[in-house]
């Protein structure tokens, strides 16, 4: 944990402010306007530095010239001694104040925690063993003009952290070590699909039709054109779009997308996915493909598919266990839901397992009722969950054997759902009779039909090959490979409520 020393006294904030300020006014007349600076010619990281000179012994110096430059994060002996802090670590700074002259010692003297410096000098280890660049000239390039978060033991409070981020991941250094894993992760996805001759596109964010998935809107208004529009609650009709024109054949997007929902440790309304769609595939070439990217994924960010997380380790080693949700659901209460087609009986054996289901639930939805009362959050290790119920896959094709089971999976770990995949629906009838039954079921009192995307169904009847999508979750995916306690921590800047 980095430390931040405490800065001098002062009745208050805003004090603090005026003095910074004043401090500001006489480094400007005596050294020049820190914020007219334009560039510094900066030599080495800190951690390149370290790497440098590794083999230093302790008590030997170099006659290397280096310049550094971060910001200020300690300031020991009247300046003798700074703790500069850049973007990969903090190095010691040194001035010999006996043999400084009295305008570096009135410089110094102006320095406050939080100044972003340059500092160019030779380097040493000290007898402790602490690599120091001994310093022969200095020039502040940013003032602070606030102060710093509170001081030694870090910033703690989650509400300031989130809302200033930025002194978030100056204090604590685990905040820059989770998002840059965050973004370390969505480059390996990019490799890992690109390798495999994947596309990366672009879709639109603002849709005429708030369509691809079950969920409530943003609604937006355009004014030239005098119309509502929707930000993006899924890529999927879009990209699918692309594939029917023949675009290519493997298509991705690394995808923001919006819904107008509630917040919990792992909901933010503005999230990111990763959506793949590949013609002449199935869901199983989805399996294959959800194990390897996330294996690669751990492999990234940790160097073995052995994760901890909150206390379990996670195994991501392929191949991951597949299996019905029915199979599941008998698993862990004996009850077999695939012997109980019936939509009454399956609702009676709900109740008698004491999970309340709507009477106007079908069989799927009583299943996935079930499900999701009395086996998911048991799923901690990876596992494929096959053979969804049809009624919850509107984009999905049904097996021909099995009319009420989709050919779908969902993967969960740590009991959550990180990926969903389907063998995609591609008859233009089907699926317009399935739109229509989504437009007519009954919704909340307040949320408007679910709308039939007319553009989607002309594509469709243009002609879809046989396909195969899978949307995987970069947020929840990021919190498990990272041992995050919530999505607010992975991603750099979540939906909060006004102070």
């Amino acid at each position: 944990m980095v430390t931040l020393s405490v800065p001098p006294a002062s009745s208050g904030l805003e004090d603090e402010k005026a003095r910074r300020q004043a401090r500001l006014e006489t480094l400007t007349a005596a050294f020049g306007d820190p914020f007219l600076v334009t560039r510094f010619a900066k030599t080495h990281s800190a951690a390149a530095l370290k790497a440098q000179f590794v083999s230093l012994a302790a008590g030997d110096r170099t006659d290397t010239p280096v310049s550094v430059a971060g910001r200020i994060m300690a300031l020991r002996n009247g300046g003798m001694f700074l703790d500069v802090l850049d973007d990969t670590d903090r190095v010691q700074v040194f001035h010999d104040l006996k043999n400084l002259s009295p305008e570096r010692k009135a410089w110094l003297e102006l320095l406050d925690l939080g100044d972003i410096v340059g500092v160019a000098g030779t380097v040493r280890r000290t007898p402790r063993g602490e690599l120091t660049v001994d310093a022969t000239e200095g020039q502040v390039l940013s003032k602070a003009l606030e102060p710093p978060p509170s001081t030694f033991h870090g910033l703690k409070d989650t509400d300031t952290r989130f809302r200033r981020r930025e002194q978030d991941l100056v204090a604590n250094p685990r905040s820059r070590q989770t998002l840059r894993a965050r973004f370390t992760m969505i480059a390996t996805l990019r490799r890992t699909l690109e390798s495999r001759d994947f596309l990366e596109v672009e879709t639109p964010m603002l849709h005429t039709v708030a369509g691809g998935a079950l969920a409530r809107p943003f609604v937006t208004h355009h004014n030239a054109l005098d119309m509502p529009l929707y930000l993006r609650v899924a890529p999927e009709l879009h990209l699918k779009r692309l594939v029917i024109g023949g675009l290519a054949e493997k298509v991705f997007e690394i995808n923001r997308c919006f819904r107008n929902e509630g917040l919990s440790p792992r909901h933010n309304p503005e999230f990111t996915s990763v959506e793949i769609y590949q013609a002449y595939a199935d869901f199983r070439t989805m399996l294959d493909l959800t194990e390897t990217l996330v294996y690669e994924a751990a492999m990234a960010l940790h160097g073995t598919p052995r994760v901890t997380f909150d206390g379990d380790v996670l195994d991501f080693t392929p191949p991951w266990p597949r299996k019905s949700m029915t199979e599941l659901i008998r698993e862990h209460t004996g009850f077999d839901f695939a012997a109980l087609p019936d939509a009454d009986e399956a609702r009676g054996a709900a109740a008698s397992l004491g999970v309340h289901v709507d009477p106007s639930f079908d069989w799927g939805r009583t299943v996935e009722a079930v499900f999701a009362a009395k086996v998911e959050d048991r799923l901690i290790q990876p596992v494929h969950v096959v053979d969804l119920p049809k009624s919850l896959s509107p984009l999905a094709k049904a097996w021909p054997d099995r009319p009420e089971v989709a050919q779908r999976f969902e993967t969960y770990i740590n009991g959550w759902e990180i990926a969903n995949a389907y063998s995609e629906l591609n008859d233009p009838r089907e699926q317009r009779a399935r739109f229509e039954a989504q437009a007519n079921e009954r919704r909340g009192p307040d949320e408007p039909p679910h709308p039939v995307d007319e553009s989607f169904l002309s594509a469709l009847a243009f002609g879809m090959p046989p396909m195969a999508g899978l949307g995987i979750g970069i947020d929840r995916l990021a919190i498990l490979l990272t041992d995050s306690t919530s999505i607010r921590e992975v991603i750099a800047f979540p939906t909060l409520r006004p102070e």
